[in-house]
């Protein structure tokens, strides 16, 4: 319930649609329900490199997760249901849950497809959690777990307890209490990269990092990433939910090839094509690109990632293909078989848009 006492308490409650999906192919097939649904690429696991988009409960109980190869996904669990993926009913889904998450009177800040936070002033979390989880399976037939918190990282944090379907409420204290030992990792946000760094700084874990020195963190990563890391490992940014529309910093396309490119011309012509399609969905939203990153893997799986700044922002494809293959050159990988690449650009943001600290 949300009260319209000014006295209550803000909370922060994160939604979070359980493997959404492949729970909107069952939804539209309802005779898969109780399957094992694998859901990527065009649905065919004979075919080479295409990787699992997301898999059901059943498949996930098999062994098959997100980013592996749909031959192996087939390979540990041969009783599946393949199915391409489809971006279209995948945006009208999300319309219709983030609509009815919209029908309450709270705060809905979209994170995504299948996930959002929500703000509110209530003195009964619980009882909004469950109001909200019936109203999305009510609307929409999908299911949804609920973390509650102060914060969204502490919300979000909460939800990976209450899946799949379920509540959960994960207070300051709490926070403190179960993942003081664990390592950075646990924290939304950090990842092996940054855990890496701080590694070096001697913080491994999460009051380690809480107390952690900021004026040391800010010397190690700069004045705002570093004082926020600390943050972080103290539960979250109390900053309030916002409902303005989510604008991404930025877009990528990437391919990987059934055969490895070996002639630059084919990949040149590759790589403009990725370029192109990503240039031509910013533009169709009004945004404009201001840096151009290229990712290159070689057969041998190498890795590596190359980014410029254009000499001004654009909208112009020629321009954006012009330092894409710039920027490639810059990768240094001349010669060696390439089995996927990728092209990124970065958006020029509009500063009262921006996505606050979590």
């Amino acid at each position: 319930m949300v009260a319209d006492d000014r006295d209550a308490a803000e909370v922060v409650l994160h939604v979070d649609v359980d493997q959404f999906l492949a729970a909107v192919e069952i939804r539209r097939r309802p005779e898969l329900a109780g399957k094992p649904v694998v859901v990527g690429g065009d649905g065919n696991p004979s075919r080479r490199r295409q990787v699992v988009a997301t898999a059901s409960y059943e498949a996930r109980a098999a062994g098959v997760h997100s980013g592996m190869p749909l031959g192996l996904a087939a390979r540990r669990c041969p009783d599946a249901v393949f199915l391409a993926s489809d971006r279209p009913a995948y945006d009208a889904a999300s319309a219709e849950v983030m609509a009815t998450l919209r029908s309450f009177p709270v705060t809905v800040e979209v994170w995504g497809w299948d996930e959002a936070f929500i703000g509110a002033r209530t003195d009964d979390p619980e009882s909004l959690a469950v109001e909200l989880r019936a109203g999305v399976l009510a609307a929409t037939g999908l299911s949804c777990a609920v973390g509650i918190g102060d914060t969204r990282l502490l919300a979000k944090t909460a939800t990976a307890a209450a899946k799949p379907g379920g509540i959960a409420r994960l207070t300051r204290r709490q926070w403190m209490e179960t993942k003081a030992n664990a390592p950075v990792t646990e924290i939304w946000g950090i990842g092996e990269r940054i855990a890496a760094r701080l590694a070096v700084a001697g913080i491994h874990t999460v009051a380690q990092l809480a107390t952690a020195d900021a004026d040391d963190l800010a010397a190690r990563f700069g004045p705002r990433i570093g004082p926020s890391l600390k943050v972080l490992g103290l539960g979250g940014d109390d900053t309030p939910i916002v409902d303005e529309p989510y604008l991404p910093r930025g877009r990528s396309k990437e391919r990987t090839f059934e055969h490895d490119l070996t002639e630059r011309d084919d990949i040149e012509t590759a790589l403009d094509e990725l370029a192109d399609a990503v240039t031509a969905s910013v533009v169709a939203q009004g945004r404009t690109v201001t840096h151009v990153a290229v990712k290159v893997r070689t057969s041998t799986f190498f890795t590596r990632n190359r980014i410029a700044k254009l000499p001004e922002p654009t909208t112009e494809p020629a321009a954006i293909r012009h330092m894409a293959r710039i920027v490639l050159d810059r990768t240094e990988l001349a010669g060696r078989p390439i089995r996927l690449l990728g092209v990124r650009v970065v958006l020029q943001m509009p500063a009262v848009l921006r996505r606050p600290p979590c």
